[in-house]
């Protein structure tokens, strides 16, 4: 085995944290994490590599010829991005697949500076949702009508959540006044008395804000062990759920609308 330095240990413990890091943010699985974030430190060379997960912070410890460098960084919760984690873990299979030697850590580094962040434009973000919810309204059958207030609203709402995320707002409050704003659109079917059924319409509206993604990564966390950030991930989501519900009320208190439901 080649000799590390004590540089290049440092360098691959970045390495290794900024993958952890990468795949926390974007919504990888706990399991994956500590998976990629080991076999990239070993593949560049180290004798051992451990990771421990919270729910806001990595810690990870390489180990070489007995010499060990641990460190701990926090982490922001980012939106899913599956493209994003397919290609950290190319990168980590193209790094297993090479020979091991100084190079391979720069190659390796060059190629997460050169990570594809490319996100789809959010008017496009927005008119996808918007039809999805639109055409969740019609297979509960939503008339025309319906299904095109549902749609409105899912777009607006789509946009708004957007907006906030990318100014920093709190995600609670994202999720309150997106709630909110869906729920206020598709109520209008009440006051307008539009289509054949408003309850469809103030129902799919929201659907953008079910926390699905979130929810099932939770529960594998759990099962496979991660108990902790399971748990943390799952309170998370509840909060979001919860979120939703305190917007979608005050709308309808606001509109003093009181016989909504199925």
């Amino acid at each position: 085995m080649t000799p590390i330095t004590y540089a290049q240990q440092q360098l691959i413990t970045r390495l290794c944290v900024r993958c952890g890091l990468l795949l926390m943010q974007y919504g990888a699985e706990s399991a994956v994490v500590v998976d990629l974030s080991k076999r990239l430190g070993l593949a560049l060379g180290m004798d051992s590599v451990e990771c421990a997960l919270s729910f806001n912070a990595l810690t990870l410890t390489t180990i070489f010829n007995e010499r060990c460098i641990t460190t701990t960084r926090d982490t922001i919760n980012q939106s899913i991005n599956v493209n994003l984690l397919v290609q950290i873990q190319q990168i980590v299979n193209k790094t297993e697949a090479t020979e091991c030697s100084g190079d391979l850590v720069i190659t390796t580094s060059q190629a997460f500076d050169e990570l594809d962040r490319t996100v789809y434009p959010t008017w496009l973000v927005a008119l996808f949702v918007g039809s999805s919810c639109a055409t969740f309204a019609a297979l509960h059958g939503g008339s025309s009508s319906i299904v095109a207030v549902t749609f409105i609203a899912g777009m607006v709402a789509m946009l708004t959540r957007i907006f906030l995320s990318k100014h920093h707002f709190n995600p609670f409050i994202t999720v309150i006044i997106t709630a909110f704003i869906a729920s206020l659109i598709g109520a209008t079917t009440y006051y307008f008395d539009i289509g054949n059924n408003a309850d469809i319409a103030v129902a799919s509206s929201v659907l953008l804000l079910v926390p699905s993604f979130p929810l099932i990564n939770s529960l594998s966390d759990i099962l496979k062990g991660y108990v902790n950030i399971g748990i943390g991930r799952a309170v998370f989501t509840y909060m979001l759920s919860l979120s939703a519900c305190v917007g979608i009320v005050i709308a309808l208190v606001l509109l003093q609308i009181r016989h909504w439901g199925f």
